[in-house]
C-alpha cells in the first residue's frame, strides 16, 4: 500500500478485521459480503498517489479534483457513485490564541469509506478507535463513519468556542480597564486579530450548516435512513456552535465601538488638558508681551509698585484660570 495511507481495514458487522495488504482485494471482498465495507484514511496525497484510489473506487473526477487542491468551502456533493462531503476542522492553539482551519474529505459509496485529510489539526484516529469500541454504531456501514467524523468536527467546534469565549472575555477586561492602565494600539490590534480568528471560525462553521441539514433529512442517496436523528443532533450542536460565534463577533464589534469611543474621549480630555495649560501661558505672555514693545509713553513704567503689580496681575490671572478649568474638568 502507499505510504500515504494512514489506515486501511475492513469492518464486518461492526468489528475490524485484519488490515488487508491490497485495498483492491478488499474492496472486492468487502463488497462480496453485505455487512462489511472498506475504511481508507490517507493524508495529502498527491495526484499520482491518489490516482489508484480513485480507479478503484471509481470517484468523480470533480470530486477527486476538489479533494486534491483542498481551500474548499464545507458542502455535500451526490454523484452517481458516491456521497462526497467536505468538512473544514478548527485548530486553537493557545500559546498565540489562533484559530485554524484544515480540511477533511469524506467519500463514501458501495461497500467504503475513503477520508482524505489536509493539515495536522483533524486526525482521525481518535474517531476510528471511538468507532471500533462501539459495533452496534459502527455495524451501519459507511453512514457511520461520515456520521462520527461529523460529529467529533461539530463538538469540536464547541470546544474552540468556549475557548474563544474566555479570550473574549480578557480582552474585554483590558478594554474597560481604567484609563491609561493599557496600550491602546496593542488593544485596537489585539481586537482585529481576534475578529479575524473569528471570521476564520465562521468560515468552517457556517457553510457546515446546509449538509448536515440535508444529511438529517430523507432521500440522501448511501445515508442509511436509521442514521438521520444522529445527523440532527449533529446538526442541533453546529446550529449552537454557530450562535456562539455569531454572539463572539457582535461583541467584539461592540467592544471595539467601546474602545474606539474610550479613545475619543480621552483625545479629547488631552485636548482641553492641553488647551487650559496654554490659555494659562496666554496671560502672562501676553502682558510681557506688551511690555515689551519698548512705547516712549507708558507712565506706570516709573511708578515704583508697577513691577509686582504687573507680576501679581500675572499671578492672580493664571490661579483663576486653572481653578475656572479645574472645576469644569478640564484639569
Amino acid at each position: 500500500m502507499p505510504a500515504v495511507i494512514v489506515d486501511c481495514a475492513i469492518y464486518r458487522d461492526g468489528r475490524r478485521t485484519d488490515r488487508p495488504e491490497d485495498f483492491s482485494d478488499a474492496l472486492d471482498e468487502a463488497r462480496a459480503s453485505h455487512d462489511a465495507f472498506l475504511w481508507i484514511g490517507l493524508h495529502e496525497p498527491t495526484e499520482a498517489e491518489f490516482d489508484l484510489v480513485r480507479a478503484e473506487f471509481g470517484l468523480h473526477p470533480l470530486a477527486v479534483e476538489d479533494a486534491l487542491r483542498a481551500h474548499q468551502r464545507p458542502k455535500l456533493e451526490v454523484y452517481d457513485d458516491s456521497l462526497f462531503a467536505v468538512l473544514k476542522p478548527v485548530v486553537y492553539e493557545p500559546e498565540s490564541d489562533a484559530v485554524s482551519a484544515d480540511e477533511l474529505m469524506v467519500f463514501i459509496g458501495d461497500a467504503f469509506v475513503v477520508t482524505v485529510r489536509h493539515g495536522e489539526g483533524a486526525p482521525l484516529a481518535a474517531v476510528r478507535r471511538r468507532l471500533e469500541a462501539e459495533p452496534e454504531v459502527l455495524k451501519h456501514g459507511p453512514t457511520s463513519v461520515l456520521y462520527a467524523v461529523s460529529d467529533a468536527v461539530v463538538d469540536h467546534y464547541l470546544d474552540v468556542a468556549g475557548e474563544l469565549q474566555v479570550d473574549l472575555e480578557e480582552l474585554e477586561t483590558e478594554v474597560f480597564a481604567p484609563s491609561g492602565s493599557g496600550d491602546s494600539k496593542n488593544t485596537a490590534a489585539r481586537i482585529y486579530t481576534f475578529k479575524r480568528q473569528v471570521l476564520e471560525f465562521r468560515r468552517a462553521a457556517g457553510p457546515l450548516t446546509g449538509p448536515m441539514t440535508r444529511l438529517a433529512g430523507a432521500g440522501v442517496p448511501f445515508v442509511h435512513e436509521d442514521a438521520q436523528p444522529f445527523f440532527r443532533d449533529v446538526a442541533d450542536h453546529l446550529t449552537r456552535a454557530n450562535e456562539q460565534v455569531e454572539g463572539l463577533d457582535r461583541l467584539l464589534s461592540d467592544i471595539l465601538s467601546a474602545h474606539l469611543a474610550q479613545m475619543g474621549v480621552r483625545q479629547n480630555d488631552d485636548m482641553r488638558k492641553i488647551s487650559a495649560w496654554a490659555a494659562m501661558a496666554a496671560v502672562p505672555t501676553m502682558v510681557a508681551g506688551v511690555y515689551g514693545m519698548n512705547f516712549d509713553h507708558m507712565p506706570e513704567l516709573h511708578w515704583p509698585w508697577t513691577y509686582p503689580a504687573v507680576v501679581g496681575l500675572m499671578g492672580v490671572a493664571v490661579v483663576g484660570l486653572h481653578r475656572l478649568f479645574k472645576r469644569r474638568g478640564w484639569l
